[in-house]
């Protein structure tokens, strides 16, 4: 299968800087499948999980946060607040952060407010979610 250049940045670090067949990443409208020469594009990317296949076969996931992917000339860039293993996911503080983003959504708030809770909310479930899910084989 045919390479490309995938680089995913995070706020803090560069999770990953190498060549990969395929990336998967959770977009606004469903997710996205990046390819070798696949067509230039932006989209936006949402809280979710995102798969790679590296060349030697073996898949890596990491829990993204929001943020933008783009694609041209044959090389992918993930631009996103947060990126994070699977393993690396404290299970409680993921959990406390739910509860605490729960209560909040709960409370009377302004909208931009409002909008902060949404975006805490849905980093909470996807951290959740990827931890639960880090034994599945693709």
């Amino acid at each position: 299968m045919a390479e490309f250049h995938l680089k995913v940045v995070a706020s803090d670090k560069i999770f990953y800087n190498g060549f990969c067949q395929i990336a998967i990443v959770p977009g606004l409208d469903g997710e996205w499948a990046f390819m070798a020469h696949h067509d230039d594009i932006i989209v936006a990317v949402q809280p979710g999980q995102m798969r790679f296949q590296k060349p030697d076969g073996t898949w890596e996931t990491a829990i993204v946060g929001s943020g933008f992917a783009q694609t041209a000339n044959n090389r992918t860039m993930v631009i996103v607040d947060t990126a994070e293993r699977p393993e690396e996911i404290d299970e409680v503080r993921a959990r406390e952060e739910l509860e605490r983003a729960q209560e909040a959504m709960r409370q009377k708030q302004s909208i931009q407010e409002y909008r902060i809770s949404q975006a805490s909310l849905a980093r909470a479930i996807s951290r959740l979610k990827g931890k639960k899910d880090k034994n599945i084989n693709l």
